[in-house]
């Protein structure tokens, strides 16, 4: 039998050292974190602001996200399942509903700020690439695009909110390269595909062929849209309404104050007296149960 080099020997699993939690489950890429995160120690407290954009089953999360030694710290936040507030009601895990919730977020943030007024953002959607233009009082809002570990394939979603906050008055550093409309051959780039793109045509042209070749298939697929009154011809308008309703009205929905229920309501700390009243409850408890058992008996 040839020899065998042991190379998984004793030293090796003295010395093993796991890698992060997060990284043994795939959830951060500490290389590109790093670089995101990173500032001079000569900008002490000037932070490093990300534009966060994760996708779950159902929605769009976007996040402004900054970090300190105790960790991340969120300033603010805004989700697709906030959309049906602005005539969205379905679709909102699309590129269009992506777009909308870029843009959510960058208003609320910019009026959380102080700097919706001076930094309106991009109200004519042409699909061009638009960054906000510095002023002398204030420079805009930098963030830095965090994709996660997501693909950044050309046309993703992701690069709708990116586009979305972008319009809304966002400086994130970008180019037209992994926007829809984007031809890799040629490196020319389509503004109006873009467009399409934003709000929602891709989706109206699969709706109609759709709905005039198999109208099983279609009352199936956009069972929503069908219980919501939308067509295919009718998505841009809802889509202008609700840009317009964002930049009306930012701000999140307040919490309403639910009443608490008495039986997990916060009693406070026991005095001694009081815990020892409340073992001797107890025990009269227990004795009088036990009595009445053995009465039955």
């Amino acid at each position: 039998m040839p020899f065998v080099k042991l190379v998984k020997n004793k030293a090796y699993f003295k010395r093993f050292q796991v890698k992060y939690r997060r990284r043994r489950e795939g959830k951060t890429d500490y290389r590109a974190r790093k670089r995101l995160v990173v500032q001079e120690k000569n900008k002490y407290q000037s932070h490093r602001f990300r534009f966060v954009v994760r996708f779950t089953n159902t929605t769009v999360i976007t996040q402004i996200i900054f970090s300190e030694i105790d960790g991340d710290k969120v300033l603010t936040s805004a989700y697709s399942s906030e959309l049906p507030r602005y005539g969205i009601p379905v679709g909102l895990k699309n590129y269009a509903a992506a777009y909308a919730t870029g843009l959510l977020l960058a208003r609320r943030t910019l009026k959380k700020l102080g700097m919706d007024s001076e930094y309106e953002g991009n109200k004519t959607i042409d699909g061009n690439v638009f960054q906000p233009e510095a002023l002398e009082e204030r420079r805009p809002f930098k963030a830095l695009l965090d994709v996660g570990t997501r693909a950044t394939t050309t046309g993703a979603r992701l690069f709708g909110a990116l586009k979305g906050a972008s319009d809304g008055g966002f400086y994130i550093p970008h180019n037209e390269k992994r926007f829809p409309g984007y031809n890799r051959e040629s490196k020319e780039y389509s503004a109006d595909v873009h467009r399409e793109r934003i709000f929602g045509q891709h989706v109206a042209s699969y709706m109609n062929s759709l709905e005039e070749g198999d109208a099983e298939k279609y009352a199936k697929h956009f069972s929503q849209f069908v219980a919501n009154s939308l067509e295919g011809d009718g998505l841009e308008a809802m889509y202008k309404k609700a840009h317009e309703a964002i930049r009306k009205n930012p701000d999140a929905k307040a919490k309403s104050d639910k009443p608490h229920d008495p039986k997990f309501a916060n009693i406070g700390r026991r005095s001694l007296k009081q815990r020892q009243d409340r073992v001797k409850q107890k025990k009269v408890a227990r004795a009088r149960a036990l009595l009445a058992a053995a009465e039955e008996a």
